[in-house]
């Protein structure tokens, strides 16, 4: 030890000093343009690289959107204790400033206002802005609020420096041309954009030559404003500091103006389009059913297949709308016409459970192409995970999860009840291993950040699996039946295991994230999970992500109690709980999908919890459910009938 430390000694004293770090005389300029500027006005300059920008999270102000371009994070709107005050013009101290320090100290995140100038300042990298000073002047304020003066005669000078300007597109020509070396220039409509649209942005400079990107949205043509500050440091060959949440922008590609705005116009229309859409092709498929039961009494229970078929090819034809992109009116008979028409050809074709195992396997498995190849379609799908709000730009979001909750699990106990229907046998340990491969497929697949991003589905999944698991018969297989009949065959494992069933309930999901944690730092996902988890630097910030995310949730929960169609399904969940002996019933004879049911509630249930928007996983998971519930009680009167279940008369 004592030679190892003398060698150490030597070498130290032999190496070179360490030098300062370089920073390169880059001028970066970060221009504010009038607002309603376009993305066409922006890619009709020379030079200038043209993009979308989202503003911030939820509907903010100017002020928020410059703060938190200053900050490199930021948070939902509603998770701050106040409102943030207005900003009027100002010479050199930004009015407000300490209660905007203290709003953001006491919001559940690592927030720091200022970040980005005080950064560059401990660098050696000045940061200016033109006076009068406005509300964009924040993004070269210091963490104490103080923003230097924009002199006309340092803006020629030599040397790194941030500079923050008003201009017009006029000017922005003559900008461009006098970029040299590594110089930048950003340019951004002034904020706030219209309802449901984000601020156009180009950046000029060495190295964009094409639509902006980044590695936060993952989508051509989509930038944050937290990505702002992250692209402003790499131009320095500065690093990011760890408050910091985006990622550097770059180009790819050509210019394409029209790509951008198309994009644009498909984000804005979703919000307003998703709803409406969705209860209206609900609501008729009911009315139909109902009408088609009124005048053919004996056609219920092929009434209520095909509703609950309906529903489940739904989120495959909304991937066919983000496709094809028609009209509302259009769109909205696309997805009512083409389900409806998908169910009642599945009905004709494969009877049985086999018709909810297609329509179950069909939809989930195009979800995970598509999201493989880069959520393409998924990131545009009414049921996508809808960038306009500002959250989440690719992959999954928590409505496809929460029907996946229920679609996974039921479409492996209704695949595994179609393959023992047709006579053959099912070992318990073929469906344990069927429920558990697929779940943990599926949760890496719509998880991983390099694919479906959704770190809530790889809870719920493994979770939904371990249920349906443990709910399974302590012995199965067809001669079961044959020899004791369904009472027997759906058996519970015996009291001693209970101990063993919670710990494998509790553990599935650990173990499901851990996987996903080493999928994510070996493919280098850097997804939300990453940065906000595997990144987070301490339990403190680890308990703000779970503040954040019980605060969404329970301002979910009070927005969602004025919606007539939330109290309907807790109306609904409370029907199904006073007659659950009933629901049993009919689910004994098919004991494979009976935990393919009771694994869906468990992932519904956890998915309420663990999710920031419960209120929607929760109307959708049982919208699901109540679509395998119909589903099934359509299979009652087939399985009784059956002559390879004689005893199933008795339930």
């Amino acid at each position: 030890m004592a030679v190892a430390l003398a060698a150490g000694a030597l070498l130290c004293a032999l190496m070179a000093p360490a030098q300062a770090q370089s920073v390169p005389s880059a001028r970066v300029t970060f221009a504010v343009v009038s607002r309603g500027t376009t993305v066409a006005e922006l890619a009709r300059i020379p030079g200038m690289s043209p993009g979308l920008m989202s503003a911030g999270i939820g509907r903010v102000p100017s002020e928020q959107t410059f703060l938190d371009v200053s900050q490199g994070n930021r948070i939902d709107d509603t998770l701050y204790d106040r409102d943030l005050l207005g900003i009027f013009p100002f010479a050199r101290e930004v009015p407000g400033w300490p209660e905007a320090v203290a709003r953001a100290r006491e919001a559940p995140a690592d927030l720091t206002p200022g970040l980005l100038a005080s950064h560059l300042r401990s660098a050696g990298v000045p940061s200016s802005a033109e006076q009068p000073m406005t509300a964009e002047a924040i993004v070269a304020a210091e963490a104490g609020g103080s923003v230097g003066p924009l002199r006309p005669a340092t803006v020629s000078l030599p040397g790194p420096r941030l500079a923050v300007i008003s201009s017009d597109l006029r000017d922005l020509t003559g900008l461009i041309r006098r970029l040299a070396g590594d110089d930048l220039l950003i340019v951004l409509a002034a904020p706030p954009p219209d309802r449901d649209r984000a601020l156009p942005i180009g950046i000029a400079g060495r190295g964009f030559d094409g639509n902006l990107t980044s590695d936060s949205t993952r989508t051509d043509g989509y930038v944050l404003s937290t990505d702002i500050a992250s692209t402003v440091l790499a131009r320095f060959g500065l690093p990011a500091p760890g408050e910091m949440d985006g990622e550097p922008i770059r180009s790819e590609g050509s210019v394409d103006p029209e790509a951008v705005v198309h994009l644009g116009d498909r984000m804005a229309v979703v919000p307003g389009r998703r709803a409406p859409l969705l209860i209206a092709c609900l609501g008729a498929w009911i009315a139909i059913a109902a009408v088609s039961v009124g005048f053919a009494p004996g056609a219920r229970r092929f009434a209520a297949a095909w509703l609950a078929l309906a529903f489940a090819y739904m989120p495959l034809m909304l991937l066919a709308g983000a496709w094809l992109e028609p009209g509302p009116v259009v769109e909205g008979l696309l997805v009512g016409f083409g389900a409806a028409i998908l169910a009642a050809l599945t009905i004709r074709f494969a009877s049985g459970w086999r018709g909810l195992a297609i329509a179950c396997a069909i939809t989930v498995i195009a979800y995970a192409i598509d999201v493989i190849a880069g959520s393409g379609l998924t990131r545009l799908s009414l049921l996508g995970p809808n960038p306009i709000f500002g959250v989440r730009f690719y992959g999954i979001g928590n409505e496809l999860e929460a029907l996946f909750a229920v679609m996974v699990p039921a479409g492996v106990g209704a695949t595994l009840s179609a393959y023992s229907g047709w006579g053959r046998q099912v070992t318990r340990g073929g469906a344990v291993a069927a429920f558990l491969l697929i779940a943990a497929a599926a949760a890496v697949i719509f998880g991983a950040g390099r694919f479906g991003a959704d770190i809530g589905a790889v809870i719920v999944l493994p979770i939904g699996a371990a249920v349906a698991v443990v709910s399974l018969p302590a012995s199965m297989g067809s001669e079961v039946f044959a020899r004791h009949g369904p009472q027997k065959a759906s058996k519970s494992p015996s009291g001693r295991c209970r101990w063993r069933v919670v710990a494998t309930v509790v553990v599935a999901p650990f173990i499901a994230l851990g996987l996903l944690a080493l999928v994510d730092l070996v493919s280098g996902g850097n997804a939300h999970f990453t940065r906000s988890v595997l990144d987070a630097g301490g339990a403190s910030n680890l308990a703000d992500v779970a503040q954040r995310r019980l605060e969404l949730s329970a301002h979910g929960f009070a927005q969602a109690a004025g919606n007539p169609l939330f109290w309907i399904v807790v109306v609904g969940i409370g029907l199904a709980i006073t007659q659950w002996r009933r629901i049993d019933a009919w689910l004994r004879p098919a004991p494979i999908a009976r935990a393919g049911l009771l694994g869906a509630c468990a992932a519904v249930a956890v998915g309420v919890l663990v999710n920031d928007s419960g209120a929607t996983f929760l109307v959708l998971g049982s919208l699901a459910l109540g679509a395998f519930l119909a589903f099934a009680w359509s299979q009652t009167g087939e399985i009784a009938s059956s002559p390879r279940n004689p005893e199933a008369n008795r339930v």
